[in-house]
Parts: C-alpha cells; sequence; structure tokens
C-alpha cells in the first residue's frame, strides 16, 4: 500500500512537470515564432536609443561679411525618471546647483514619462556642476545655441530663434527655411551599465543651414542706434526709429529702433520691444508728406516751383473746419511753402491739383500698399480712395492727415525723389550662401515703376534743399561740406477718444545728401518726445549727426564751395 502510494506521488509529480515543461515549450514556441519581432524590439530597447539630430543653423552676417547671428555648441541637461531612485534628494542637489525652484525639479523627476528636460541650453559652468554630481539617472545632451554677439544691435531687424531652433521674429522667422539645417536620425549603442559604445550616424542626411549676407552695416547701424538712443533719452520719448538707405538700390544700411532688446535673452524683454516697428506700425506722418503733395503739383505741368498762393495770414476756413498756420504768411510760392512748412499752402496746392492727381500720385509712391520687404508683418498704412474724400479730407491728407503710412514707406518714397523719380523696392538680405561661402542666391536692385519725372524729382530736390536754408523748418539737419535736403514733420496723435492730442505728437525729418547725387537717404521718427516735440527741433539733429558719421564712414568727400550754414539753435520751427 505505501508502495503504491509513492509511485502515485512519482506519477502526479511527472504529470505536473510535463505540463508545466509542456507549458513553458508552448510558451517558448509561441515568443519566438509568433512574437519574434517584438521580442527582438524590447530587447533592442534595452541598447539602443535613436535621436534626431538637426543641422547647424546658418550664420547672419551684414554686408562687410562680420557676424551677426551664429549657433554655439551648448549642452542640455535631462534626465530618465525611471532611473531616479531618490527624487527629493536629486531634485535638491539639482536646484542647488542650477538655482531653480526644487518643487519643479522634483515633479519632473516623479513624471511617468520616459525622458524629461531640466535645463535645455545649461552655461558650461551649470553643465559642470550637474556631472560633477554624478547622479544616476542624469544625462547630458548635445544641441546648439542662438547667439547674438552685437547683442541688441540691429535686434529688432534680425529678430531671434526659440529654444528648438525656430525662427520666431524678423530676419530669422523670414529666412527659416534657408538659415535651419535639415534633420537627421542616429542611433546610439548602451551597455548593461547605459554607456555608449557604438554610434551609428548617417552623416549623408546631415546638411546645414545656409548663411545669410544682409544689406545692414554693422558699423552705420551703430552710428543710427547710438544717435536714435541718446535723443530717445534726452526727450524722454516713447519710441524712436531710423532708418537709413541707398536711394539708387533701395538696400538697407541701417534699421534701428529704441528703446531696442537683446535677442541672447529676448524672454527678458517686454514683446512690445520684439516687433520690426519701422515695418509694421502705421502713422500719420503730418508735413514730411507735403513733398509728396508738391511733387504731384509740379509733374501735373501746370504749377511751378515759383507758382503762388495766398495762405489766408494763418487760418482757413473750409466749411466748419479751420486749418491753421503756426505762422501767419500771406503771399507764398510753392517753394516757399514748403520751407516754411505752410499747412494752408499746402491746402491751396492741393485744391489746384485735385484730389484724384493728389490720390494717383500718392499711390505710385507706394502709399496704402505694402512694399514687398524681406521682413515679416509688414503694414500696408492706410489710404482710402480719393472718392470717398470731402473737402476737408482732401486737405488734410495734403499736409499728411487722414490717412497712415509705415517708416518703410516714407523712406523708400522720398528716396524715389532722390533717385530722379524712380521707385525702387526695400529689401534687407544681400545673398543666400551655402556653408563655404558661395552664393547660392543673389538680390538685386528692383525697380517698381518711375512715379514722377526725373525734371519733376530734380525740382522737389532744389526746393527741399531751401527746408535747410535761414528761414526754413530744417536748419538743424545742416552739414558742413555736404548740400542737405529734406523735410520736417510733426505730427499731434489720435487720443483714445479719437480726438487729435494736444501732448502727445509725433516728430520726424526725412531727407537725403548730397542733393546733386544723393548717396543716402534717412528718415528719423521720435514717437512722444516730452517738452520741445517739433520735427525740426527734436528728429533733425538725429538725422544732422547719422549722416555727418555715415558720410566720414564711407569715405564721401565733402563738395568743394559748399559752406555750412550756421543759425542759432535757440530759434525753434515747427515743421
Amino acid at each position: 500500500m505505501k508502495e503504491k502510494y509513492i509511485k502515485l506521488r512519482v506519477l502526479l509529480v511527472g504529470f505536473v512537470f510535463i505540463v508545466l515543461f509542456g507549458v513553458i515549450g508552448a510558451k517558448a514556441v509561441h515568443l519566438q515564432v509568433y512574437r519574434s519581432p517584438w521580442l527582438a524590439q524590447k530587447a533592442s530597447n534595452q541598447y539602443e536609443k535613436s535621436f534626431k539630430s538637426s543641422g547647424k543653423r546658418g550664420t547672419i552676417y551684414d554686408r562687410n561679411l562680420r557676424e551677426m547671428a551664429v549657433s554655439i555648441d551648448v549642452t542640455s541637461i535631462a534626465a530618465r525618471p525611471a532611473k531616479i531612485l531618490h527624487p527629493n534628494a536629486v531634485s535638491k542637489a539639482l536646484a542647488k546647483v542650477l538655482k531653480t525652484d526644487r518643487r519643479q525639479i522634483k515633479n519632473k523627476l516623479k513624471s511617468k514619462s520616459p525622458f524629461v528636460w531640466i535645463k535645455r541650453q545649461a552655461s558650461p559652468k551649470e553643465t559642470a556642476a550637474v556631472q560633477a554630481l554624478g547622479l544616476d539617472g542624469i544625462e547630458f545632451e548635445p544641441e546648439r545655441n542662438r547667439f547674438y554677439p552685437n547683442k541688441t544691435l540691429a535686434s529688432q531687424a534680425l529678430g531671434f530663434t526659440g529654444l528648438d531652433g525656430y525662427g520666431l521674429e524678423g530676419i530669422e522667422f523670414s529666412y527659416d527655411r534657408y538659415l535651419r539645417g535639415s534633420d537627421s536620425n542616429f542611433t546610439v549603442f548602451k551597455d548593461a551599465l547605459g554607456k555608449v559604445f557604438n554610434e551609428e550616424h548617417n552623416k549623408d542626411a546631415h546638411s546645414d543651414g545656409h548663411n545669410i549676407v544682409l544689406t545692414i552695416d554693422r558699423a552705420l547701424q551703430y552710428i543710427t542706434e547710438s544717435a536714435l538712443q541718446e535723443t530717445v533719452k534726452e526727450y524722454s520719448a516713447r519710441s524712436g526709429m531710423a532708418i537709413v538707405m541707398e536711394p539708387q538700390t533701395g538696400a538697407i544700411l541701417a534699421l534701428a529702433h529704441a528703446p531696442f532688446f537683446n535677442p541672447n535673452a529676448y524672454t527678458d524683454f517686454n514683446k512690445e520691444l520684439w516687433r520690426n516697428r519701422a515695418i509694421t506700425d502705421p502713422f500719420e506722418a503730418g508735413s514730411t508728406m507735403k513733398i509728396f503733395s508738391a511733387a504731384a503739383a509740379i509733374d501735373s505741368g501746370n504749377i511751378k516751383a515759383s507758382s503762388i498762393f495766398y495762405c489766408e495770414k494763418g487760418a482757413y476756413k473750409i466749411g466748419k473746419n479751420i486749418v491753421h498756420d503756426i505762422k501767419k504768411h500771406g503771399w507764398l510760392s510753392l517753394q516757399q511753402i514748403i520751407k516754411y512748412s505752410s499747412n494752408i499752402g499746402a491746402v491751396k496746392i492741393s485744391e489746384k491739383v485735385g484730389s484724384q492727381r493728389l490720390y494717383t500720385t500718392l499711390q505710385k509712391f507706394g502709399f496704402g500698399a505694402k512694399t514687398g520687404i524681406d521682413s515679416p508683418g509688414e503694414t500696408a498704412g492706410s489710404l482710402s480712395h480719393y472718392k470717398n474724400w470731402t473737402t476737408i479730407d482732401t486737405a488734410a491728407v495734403a499736409f499728411g492727415y487722414g490717412f497712415s503710412v509705415s517708416a518703410i514707406q516714407l523712406i523708400t518714397a522720398a528716396s524715389a525723389i532722390a533717385n530722379d523719380g524712380m521707385l525702387m523696392k526695400p529689401y534687407i538680405v544681400k545673398t543666400i550662401t551655402d556653408q563655404s561661402g558661395q552664393p547660392l542666391k543673389q538680390f538685386q536692385p528692383r525697380t517698381v515703376r518711375r512715379v514722377i519725372s526725373k525734371r519733376t524729382a530734380r525740382t522737389v530736390r532744389n526746393i527741399m534743399k531751401t527746408v535747410i536754408t535761414q528761414g526754413g523748418t530744417g536748419t538743424n539737419a545742416a552739414l558742413e561740406g555736404y548740400t542737405v535736403g529734406g523735410k520736417t514733420g510733426t505730427a499731434r496723435k489720435l487720443d483714445e477718444n479719437g480726438a487729435y492730442s494736444d501732448s502727445k505728437h509725433i516728430a520726424s525729418f526725412v531727407g537725403f545728401t548730397p542733393v546733386e547725387n544723393p548717396k543716402l537717404t534717412i528718415l528719423v521718427v521720435i514717437d512722444e518726445p516730452k517738452g520741445k516735440y517739433y520735427g525740426g527741433t527734436v528728429a533733425a539733429p538725429v538725422f544732422r549727426r547719422i549722416a555727418r558719421e555715415a558720410l566720414n564712414y564711407l569715405n564721401i568727400p565733402p563738395q568743394s564751395g559748399t559752406k555750412r550754414f550756421a543759425t542759432s539753435r535757440r530759434i525753434e520751427v515747427r515743421g
């Protein structure tokens, strides 16, 4: 009986083992035959890791191939939460070294995600400090960071990139598809301890981005920004803009804003400072627009620079409205109307020219339409059709009210007068090159259309020259050794209630030099200067300083026989 019981137990145990071996065998067959791809992938995940790598972002240069924006190698700190055994201690150590919030790091380390960023684009000092801690589960990933060696210089024009290397503003945004390198994938093999022992990288798929060469000259940009910044500070102005252009080509040599921001730390600045306001923001220019009314009149063939108009002794009634001049004038020639910046004179000119021709001329100069400059967010301004104008609307348009323009529109239009009546398309990028510097795409000056005749353009230039002479509104723009043609502007801004403010103004000056063969067109716009606010007082001196230093830098020699016009700086004029 005992032997029979033992035999039964042996058979039972044997049966159990047979069943177990059968189950194991069946499972092995199932895994090896039916789940083989899945097992291989799971095993691969233990020692293989795939990464995406982007090519190096292209460099942005000024017109003389001086670096304006470059990409540098940096290290980002990451973590594998599953490998962090003591998240409290690790978060405390990281927070101390990186000087960040401990709770934020702790939440990341307790995340269910297999991979989290601790700090993107850490400094070399931070990276070394974390490496010295020797923490398990902490990884260091190579990345690239955008660096602007000139800091705030041309910041609104250049723009900036985000953490992932995509352009977010300015040239960085407009030409992102050229600057950004293509993506490639590579695989890293690790041993059981997590150490890399092999790497497969498809270098053929890896391509760096192209370089951009700007029309901007770094030295001229610095000259322009310095002069602008000092004036904005001196008059406690809300902001300022200044542009320097080659009138014969449309190339932008400098494009400045104040206040500025540092694209290396753009998040530390108000977003309002990021945009290129010279391109994006419309404003009523005021008296600077009178030169275009004069151009319309002279180009009509019925009015000459010597044609005279009665300026009503300072007050001219149009319906229920009254147009005023700061100084009372009687009879003035067209030339004197521009020189003294008479609003009534501009209205009298528009009455003789007619609203249709005035509108058509402004359209030809590019107002009411985008210039097409290669920068994001351009505004078209506003210019309603002349058929919608009332009598007072036509009068207001004649001296720069009732429609809005951008700074780039205004300097481009003024450059057409300097360029014998030919309107050029403004541009800010000169060349796109590969990494070896070989040109891939070049941008040449592009003529848009003839706006006015050569004769008219030269007549208007000579009229603008008188603005700088004694009694004119732009005497503060006079240069020693060079002739200057220009026009001042002092525009009242609209309040929130839609009425024109008595305390908020835009002071401006646009001009070119030398008048006989203009090499530079310069526009200065100062928004809401405090105390003094006339264009001839606030903006014209900025023009003078920029022009003087730019002409010297460009080695443009003074004109023989040209004398500087001297005038008392205590005399204030309004234009």
